[in-house]
């Protein structure tokens, strides 16, 4: 669990981008669809919400041996036995994170720019997560960053880097040609018809340029 050095397909399991779908039903088919972690994401529900979502959750990624995030909230991680916390720039500091959770579980935070990348990595991250490179409705008050900066990042950061924002099977491989080999998608996945579908056709042109490397 603790190593990120072989994800691909990262996906963020959303509350808002999921609709009326149960989240247990949409990790269950982008596991089956070959995600490598699950994040958990619902920014409008309470502590005791988001615990219990957890929970629900962590039953189903227990069992595909796979990790399970938690979005934002390092005490609801910690709560639920979760395998780590998705931190943003506002969120709580990535030491102050690590000391809640302890040297075993995942830190990941999520940067705009090459300094934060790189800010983050020295303050810890297991991994890096870098966007939004698309315009998406998740970061409304972020500008996108484009595709010009994943390969410096890359080369800059020794930590995985996860490229997420507005990413979906029109744009991977703009993606992947620009030097990414691990992307997070949310609605690409949770707003699909077959959301199982969506993540295997994702994994699988991942899993195709990641052989010709």
């Amino acid at each position: 669990m603790r190593s990120c050095s072989r994800w691909t397909l990262y996906v963020i399991v959303d509350r808002a981008a999921a609709g009326s779908r149960p989240l247990d039903e949409l990790a269950a088919g982008a596991i089956r669809g070959g995600a490598d972690a699950l994040q958990l994401r619902d920014k409008a529900a309470s502590a005791r919400q988001l615990l219990e979502e957890a929970r629900r959750l962590l039953a189903i990624t227990r069992r595909a041996r796979i990790p399970l995030i938690i979005n934002d909230r390092a005490d609801v991680a910690a709560a639920a036995g979760a395998d780590g916390v998705h931190l943003g720039q506002d969120d709580l500091p990535l030491p102050e994170a690590r000391r809640l959770l302890g040297p075993r579980r995942l830190i990941g935070q999520s940067t705009h720019s090459l300094e934060q990348a790189a800010a983050a990595e020295a303050a810890g991250a297991d991994y890096i997560g870098f966007g939004p490179i698309f315009p998406t409705p998740t970061k409304p008050d972020y500008e996108p960053i484009g595709t010009g900066l994943i390969g410096p990042v890359a080369s800059r950061v020794r930590r995985p880097v996860v490229c997420i924002g507005g990413i979906d099977r029109g744009n991977l491989e703009q993606v992947i040609d620009a030097g990414a080999t691990r992307v997070a998608v949310v609605r690409a996945v949770c707003a699909a018809a077959d959301p199982e579908a969506a993540a295997r056709d994702l994994k699988a042109l991942l899993t195709r340029h990641a052989a010709r490397r």
